[in-house]
């Protein structure tokens, strides 16, 4: 079995919860990016980013440190795959662009991405996360769309776990 590992950052527990809950489903191993854990990337050959989207397009504050280090990172023949966390609502024309930010780091540092989703379905008007008319991971939005969190998991579990090979 591929080792996988999540790494997230989240300042009021909503990204940890995600995090934890796609663990479970995964039996992938958590680590809070505060934490700084840039070393435990190497241990795992599956990586799961998570982020939430602060006012307009800020990246979580914990990621403005820990990407600096993960652009130096080896992601070689690793396979990614991306969550984020939105307001789709009050925040509409920038999306989840914290998951677009972490894309966009690191989508040409010879890693496999994969995990995309299909826009329909969300309610939102603009993403930096979106290319090709889908999303460049998971899309949450707990602030208006909650009663569709956990079938959004779930659908996308299954996918990750064909696409992580497991």
């Amino acid at each position: 079995m591929n080792k996988t590992a999540i790494f997230y950052g989240s300042s009021t527990g909503n990204t940890e919860s995600v995090a934890k809950q796609l663990a479970k489903m995964l039996q992938a191993d958590t680590y809070d990016v505060a934490d700084n854990p840039i070393n435990k990337i190497a241990e795992y050959q599956n990586l799961i980013f998570g982020t939430s989207t602060w006012g307009i397009g800020d990246l979580q504050n914990d990621w403005d440190s820990f990407l600096p280090r993960l652009v130096n990172a080896d992601l070689n023949n690793k396979v990614v795959a991306l969550f984020g966390l939105g307001d789709g609502t009050c925040y509409a024309d920038s999306f989840i662009d914290g998951m677009g930010a972490i894309y966009n780091t690191i989508k040409n540092k010879g890693c496999r991405i994969v995990g995309f989703v299909a826009t329909d379905g969300y309610d939102y008007e603009s993403s930096i996360a979106e290319t090709d008319g889908k999303f460049v991971g998971l899309p949450i939005d707990e602030d208006n769309e909650s009663d569709i969190t956990e079938e959004r998991i779930n659908n996308w579990i299954e996918q990750l776990k064909e696409e992580f090979n497991l």
